[in-house]
């Protein structure tokens, strides 16, 4: 009995380590910085809304990043949708089932349910791999249905395996990306572009976060007030009172 209360207490641990089995970096996004998250909003219609919606967010809402409703409509809504809509696709789930194998998820909370760490590191983890449907695969999520749909500008990396032995007859196997051909970005403003998208996604997750956290420390400054204005009471109620 005590062996498998210990085993149902570590068990959420065990399945953690599985899924991160790959190293997460740092995603360097801030939720203050529109021009940051206009340039996320361009790169997700233009190279993720093919295949994911976006069905909790209403094109309109774009406003709260400085943009205009003529500018929405006429840079980030490339359909007949009008600009209250929310950002929908046209395919369909069955269909996005029959050609990848499984449906491409909404990306409306993806940011809140992977985290933005997960993303950013997911963005520039694919690697070229010819046993996969796709041709395509990722170290972050191992035989992953998507293509890497940002490889124009990334471009091509391979997988290389450095295995470093270790004592005890162990070995530390370590995986590297290798440069298969260029693309349109270098390095720095790859990352940069994805950062820019997972800040978008993360702004998408929650769009009154910033606004909440504002209101938040508001209410704290008040409540601060009150209980000094309510200790000082206190004592003038109670200093003649022995």
């Amino acid at each position: 009995m005590k062996k498998l209360l210990i085993a149902l207490l570590f068990a959420p641990l065990v399945c953690w380590a599985e899924e991160g089995g790959y190293r997460l970096d740092h995603a360097p996004i801030d939720p203050n910085d529109q021009v940051s998250l206009q340039a996320g909003a361009r790169t997700f219609v233009n190279y993720c809304m093919g295949c994911h919606s976006a069905n909790f967010m209403r094109y309109n809402r774009l406003t709260d990043l400085g943009l205009t409703e003529q500018e929405i409509k006429d840079n980030l809504v490339f359909t007949g949708e009008k600009v209250g809509e929310t950002m929908k696709i046209a395919m369909t789930p069955k269909e996005g089932k029959a050609w990848f194998g499984v449906a491409p998820p909404d990306l409306s909370v993806e940011a809140r349910a992977r985290g933005a760490d997960w993303l950013y590191t997911y963005l520039r983890s694919f690697y070229r791999d010819p046993k996969t449907t796709t041709g395509w695969n990722n170290l972050v999520f191992p035989n992953v249905g998507m293509p890497h749909v940002l490889w124009t500008l990334q471009g091509e990396k391979g997988l290389k395996v450095v295995k470093t032995p270790e004592e005890g007859g162990h070995e530390r196997v370590e995986y590297e990306l290798t440069d298969i051909s260029k693309g349109a970005q270098n390095t720095v403003e790859y990352d940069t572009t994805v950062r820019d998208l997972v800040n978008f996604l993360v702004y998408v997750g929650e769009p009154a976060a910033t606004s909440r956290e504002r209101i938040g420390i508001v209410v704290l400054f008040v409540l601060l007030i009150l209980f000094a204005l309510t200790y000082a009471l206190k004592k003038e109620y109670w200093k003649d009172v022995k």
